[in-house]
Formats: structure tokens, sequence, C-alpha cells
């Protein structure tokens, strides 16, 4: 296993996070657990804001992991906010994040969730639609505000990662495609709403992303078109959204670029392209999200079951399953894995993990090599701080995990585990279903 931050092992052979032994977190709070590891999440921030410098912004995307001491953590850090969903919204202003900070995304928001921005006070609205560009200027003059916004665009660019994590492509139900006349007829639009100021532009070609050309290429289309914008309508770019995707290490032959070659591919290409086309240089605008969180994050569960066929496989089970972690069955996401008990002891034998979920499909690890695994032994696995928990469920009626924040030899919960009674809070028994 790859161990990243402060992930080390210690003289007893377990897993060390934060200073703390997996196996004492495991027995603590129990499993599965989702751990976070507080000097990894505030390092990545601040290699963001170091790289990008004062003159842009460093936006981080709220649903890679978002809970309310998340929030904290990013404010602290100097960082913007991306949010994708009243609920997201909700939360952020739950922690206190200062709403001037937060970008409003989303493709189809609700009419009461652009009323709950424009009430909060969000500085951007990343305006995905046509509908949306006539709905906000509408709401916005209600609300005797003029919103400052971001026009999204699809560029056109088809990012090497897959299908369903590709968003730059003109087939996206993402933005306004370039190509087809339909960004600019955005651009006429959003200049004649009386309620409604567009500063810049904006586009995200896709996530887990290593090379950094189609990076270079969604910053010269953006730009490109920007000055045919100019030339049509007059309109200055202020600000230019590239969005985020930089992919992260999950398994041996990943090589993602470093944070800081990402950001000087940006940069140099915008000055240039700026350059060339006799535009001012925008502010430049990113949305980190998986590679600040994906890495600081490690998922504990305890082995179960051990099932052996003979010649065919080696099922190891798992307390947990696709309700905590639906990135192989949805993306055939990848993973590395390690037991936290034994780390010292060479790997033995290739396992597949094997989630609880009554579904076939709920398979976390396929063919990972370790030591011969038995009941009771604490199974970690890495770079899970991005999509695992923002996209768990219940299916089975499972609760979904804890997290805890680790750092400095201290473990604090900052998601309580669910439990039983809070899988049936909602739920309703009609009056003569009781007779």
């Amino acid at each position: 296993m790859h161990l990243r931050g402060t992930q080390r092992i210690n003289a007893a052979g377990e897993l060390e996070i934060g200073g703390i032994s997996a196996v004492a977190l495991a027995q603590k709070f129990g499993t599965p657990l989702y751990v976070v590891d507080e000097a990894l999440f505030r390092e990545n921030c601040r290699r963001y804001r170091e790289a990008f410098g004062p003159d842009n912004r460093v936006v981080y995307a709220g649903k890679a992991l978002l809970c309310t001491a998340i929030c904290r953590l990013v404010e602290e850090e100097g960082l913007y906010l991306d949010v994708s969903s009243g609920g997201e919204l909700y939360t952020a202003l739950a922690a206190g994040f200062p709403p001037g900070r937060i970008y409003f995304h989303g493709n189809n928001k609700a009419p009461d969730e652009i009323r709950q921005g424009l009430e909060a006070g969000v500085g951007r609205f990343v305006v995905d639609n046509l509908y949306e560009l006539t709905l906000l200027d509408r709401l916005a003059g209600d609300a005797g505000r003029r919103q400052e916004i971001l026009l999204r665009l699809t560029p056109g660019i088809e990012a090497h990662t897959h299908q369903y994590i590709r968003t730059g492509q003109i087939d996206s139900k993402f933005g306004l495609p370039i190509a087809t006349g339909q960004a600019l007829a955005g651009i006429r639009q959003a200049l004649e709403s009386p309620n409604l100021k567009l500063v810049g532009l904006h586009c995200h070609i896709g996530s887990q992303i290593f090379d950094l050309e189609p990076f270079r290429e969604a910053a010269r289309v953006m730009l490109g078109f920007a000055g045919e914008v100019r030339e049509a309508t007059g309109w200055v770019i202020e600000e230019l959204d590239l969005g985020g995707g930089l992919g992260i290490y999950y398994v041996s032959g990943d090589d993602p670029p470093a944070i800081e070659a990402y950001a000087a591919a940006i940069l140099e290409t915008v000055r240039e392209a700026v350059r060339e086309r006799g535009l001012p240089l925008p502010r430049v605008v990113v949305e980190p999200g998986r590679s600040i969180a994906g890495p600081a994050g490690i998922t504990l569960y305890t082995v179960g079951g051990v099932k052996e066929i003979p010649g065919v496989r080696l099922y190891v089970m798992v307390d947990g399953g696709m309700n905590d972690n639906i990135r192989p069955a949805l993306y055939q996401a990848r993973y590395e894995a390690a037991l936290a008990n034994r780390m010292r002891e060479e790997p033995a034998t290739p396992v597949t993990v094997a989630g609880k979920c009554c579904e076939s499909g709920d398979i976390l690890i396929h063919n990972v090599h370790l030591p011969y695994p038995v009941p009771g032994d604490i199974l970690a696995v890495p770079a899970t701080g991005a999509y695992n928990y923002a996209m768990s469920m219940n299916y089975n009626r499972l609760p979904r995990p804890a997290m805890v924040l680790v750092g400095d030899g201290r473990a604090e919960v900052i998601v309580a585990r669910e439990s039983f009674a809070d899988l049936t809070r909602n739920d309703r028994i009609p009056e003569r279903l009781w007779k």
C-alpha cells in the first residue's frame, strides 16, 4: 500500500494515521470507519493556494467530501467553496462559511434553491443553461439583487477518463456548447438580463485526469471564445474558471501530475492565450475536490468471513461495501488495500474484497495481494476521501459509517455513525395499517 500524508507503520507493525494506530481507531469508533488525515487535507489546500497565488482563486469542490467540519477546514485554509445543491449550501451556511466565498453550481437548480442562494448572498452562481438564466434573472429581481454569475460552457474537449466523469465534450448534460452557437446566445442573454452581471466563463472537462494537455487546451478554447465574444458584443472576461479534474494516485501505475505542475501549466497557457488575443489577464479559478480530499481519506473495515473456492478465488468479506463506497460498482474504480494490524507481513495471496450488500456486484477490490486474512483483521483502503462518504447510502438498511478527523495524536468524530433508529426516523405508517 502506498503510504501518504501522516500514514506510517508503527513499532507494533500497525498502520498509523495522524499519530494514532488504525487498529485503535477501529476499536474505539467501530468499523466501517472513514478517517480523514487533517494534516494532509490542509497541506493539499495550501499547495493549491500557494501554486495559484493571491491573484487567483482556489474553490474547493464540496461534492467530493462535505460536512460542517470540512467546511471549517476549507475556510481556515483560505479557499473558496463550491456547492451544487441546496443541501450542500445549507451545510456550508450551518458551518458559518462566508456566503460571499461560495460558488453555486448545478445543472437544474430548483427555484427554491436559487432563492436560498440569493437570500444567503452567495458570491457566484454558475449558470448552466438558458432556462436558468431566465429564472435566475427573475428571482434576483424579486429579491432586489443584481447577482454576479459565471456562464458554464462545454468547450468540446475529450478528456481521457471514464465516460461517466467526462463533462467537457459537446454531448453533455452540463453547460452551453461553444461549437453550436448556444454559448454565444447565452452570453447575449446574460448581458441583456437586468438583474445579472456576467463576470466570467466556466468549464469543467472531467475528473481523474493525468494528462495536462486537455487542461491547457480547455484554457485556449475558452479564451479564444472570450476573444470572439469581445468582438461580437464588447464584453470582456474578468474571470476564467477552468473547473477541477486533476487525478490522484489510487493504484500502482497511476502517475498524477503534482499540484504545482498543474498550476504552472494552466497559468502559463492563460498568459500565452491572452497575449495572443490582446485580452486583459483574467482571474483564474480552479475547483479541486478529489485531489484535496481523496488522498487524505482512508476507510477501515473489519474482516468477517473468508471463503476460498479452490482454484478459483479467495473472497474476503468485510463489514462495509457498496453502501459506503459505490465507486467500484459505478466507475470500475480500483483501490489498493492492506491489513492495518499486519503491515509488516509480506502479501501472500491475491484476494477479492467483497462487501456485505446483497448484490453480486458488491466487490470493493479485485485481486489485491494481502497476507492470508483471518476474521477480525482490520482492512485499510486508502485514497477514499473523495466521493465515498459523499455517495454513501442505506442500501439493505445499512447505517452509514462514522467519520473521524485525525491529527497530532487526536481523533475527533466529525460525522456520527448512523443508528438503526436513524434509518426509520423519516418512515411513516398510515393509521389504517395499524388496524
